[in-house]
């Protein structure tokens, strides 16, 4: 059963999430919020099961919405579903919201309740952090993305605008477990001048031979969530990386098990491991930014 707070007392940024208590950003907002000069403002946690029923999703958007020192909100795993179940509560959606079907940061201006999709913007600031300059133009290098949720869009997105034109990856695929989401990534997705290819992988056996398929130096992306909000990998222990491909763990806490196999083979396959920690910078400074102006 949903427990939302009672209302806020000075300014509030929520953190809407599954298991907020063990992130790091309720041992770092403090501090940053006195760098900022924003130190009268607290960050709380509202935990919601994966898929959680539309009634919660819409409570916590209504509350928000209704109480005066409730700032906005910061929104992970549930983004896709936030949006689905409450956007008519949104006074304002970007671009991005609309066309990916997602909400990652709720703020405030004038009255009025805002809705923003920052992956795109957070998850290039990353990529460009680790992905060498004209990588894709010199190789034969493709992308896997294990997932089909808000980040998996948001990646695919990125290396697929314009400005990237003669540096595009060869393909990127796309696997997930469910039917449904992978072919609203595909609609979502099928205008981007690269190849795209959608694979429906409900065990994770389907997602090696992917991942085994592609060339040497490609990206291969956990955007499942497994490894934080539950334990497991979308991968088996059999996997055989590409050589020299590029891995990233987008989580940066829990259990890690992706991250821990592709340790295991990043002397023999020449590795370049990434985890998820500077995405986590990106993706809490851009919502802080826009929540508190």
């Amino acid at each position: 059963m949903l427990s939302l707070p009672g209302p806020a007392q000075q300014p509030t940024l929520y953190f809407i999430g599954v298991t907020t208590a063990q992130s790091s950003i309720m041992r770092l907002f403090p501090e940053w919020a006195q760098v900022l000069g924003i130190e009268d403002a607290v960050i709380k946690g509202i935990d919601l099961d994966i898929h959680a029923p539309v009634e919660d999703y819409r409570q916590c958007v209504e509350f928000i919405k209704n109480d005066p020192l409730s700032m906005g909100a910061l929104v992970t795993t549930h983004k896709i579903d936030i949006y689905n179940a409450a956007n008519d509560l949104f006074d304002v959606l970007d671009p991005y919201a609309v066309r990916f079907g997602e909400i990652s940061s709720i703020s405030k201006r004038d009255n009025r309740l805002i809705g923003h999709a920052k992956d795109p913007i957070t998850s290039g600031k990353a990529l460009d952090a680790f992905i060498p300059e004209h990588h894709w133009a010199g190789t034969n290098a493709e992308v896997v993305v294990l997932g089909a949720g808000g980040s998996a869009l948001a990646i695919s997105a990125y290396l697929a605008q314009a400005k990237f034109a003669g540096n595009y990856p060869g393909k990127i695929h796309l696997t997930n477990r469910s039917a449904p989401r992978l072919a609203s990534a595909n609609k979502i997705l099928s205008d981007l001048p690269v190849p795209m290819s959608f694979h429906l992988c409900p065990e994770p056996g389907m997602n090696d031979r992917i991942v085994e398929s592609v060339p040497a130096g490609s990206l291969i992306v956990n955007a499942t969530g497994l490894g934080k909000d539950r334990p497991g990998s979308p991968l088996t222990d059999q996997v055989q990386f590409p050589d020299k491909a590029i891995i990233w763990e987008l989580n940066y806490r829990g259990t890690l098990e992706f991250l821990h196999q592709a340790q295991k083979q990043q002397e023999a396959r020449n590795l370049q491991i990434e985890d998820g920690w500077t995405y986590f910078i990106h993706g809490w400074t851009e919502v802080i930014s826009e929540v508190f102006n």
